[in-house]
């Protein structure tokens, strides 16, 4: 079973509560999102590849380490956008891919509408952005992509998981780490996380 990182960050967990709360305006939870999304890509990173560097200081030379990997990020449209800004602000020389997935509302099933990735992989290492991890079949799909692309590395990042996400996504690709917020009660009959957030999308973008 892959990995499973939930967030034990005081920040996290208070950012997080100010998010849910269904008197959150939509500026505010873009904003939210954006801080959430920094803080669980610090802790998703703390792995990535260094090689000895040194730098020229005003005082002497330094040594130091430098990232030696490509990442890329794959924010899944649309809700995926409000977790890009921020991990942008902390990985700024960074690759973008989108992919558009929506959940047909009748099978839950993911249907992909959107993938401009190229031919070859260009990255080492790529983070799917998707901030909840409902059905878990949109998580599957992205990672599906990937790996037919050729990544070598895949992380999940995610604000919410559902139990019922977590167990098909970590048994589909048992070689992801996930790192995500929180882990709520179960889904609703219509593949909603209780208690959850509502629709992040939505709630982004006040459609």
């Amino acid at each position: 079973m892959a990995a499973v990182f939930v967030s034990s960050h005081p920040l996290v967990q208070h950012k997080l509560t100010v998010l849910r709360d269904v008197a959150t305006d939509h500026r505010s939870f873009r904003e939210l999102m954006r801080e959430l999304a920094m803080l669980l890509c610090y802790e998703a990173t703390l792995d990535v590849k260094l090689e000895p560097y040194s730098v020229q200081t005003p005082m002497g030379t330094a040594k130091g380490m430098k990232a030696v990997e490509t990442i890329g990020l794959v924010p899944v449209l649309r809700a995926g956008l409000g977790m890009l800004e921020g991990v942008m602000q902390l990985l700024p020389n960074v690759q973008v891919w989108h992919i558009g997935l929506y959940r047909d509302e009748h099978t839950l099933r993911p249907v992909e509408y959107y993938n401009k990735l190229p031919t070859e992989p260009t990255v080492q290492m790529c983070l799917i952005l998707d901030p909840m991890l409902a059905t878990g079949g949109s998580a599957v799909a992205t990672v599906d992509i990937l790996k037919r692309w050729g990544v070598p590395r895949i992380k999940y990042l995610g604000l919410i998981a559902a139990p019922e996400g977590v167990e098909r996504l970590t048994t589909a690709h048992p070689d992801v780490p996930v790192h995500i917020a929180a882990i709520d009660d179960h889904l609703n009959e219509v593949g909603f996380i209780v208690p959850g957030l509502g629709d992040a999308g939505d709630r982004q973008f006040g459609t």
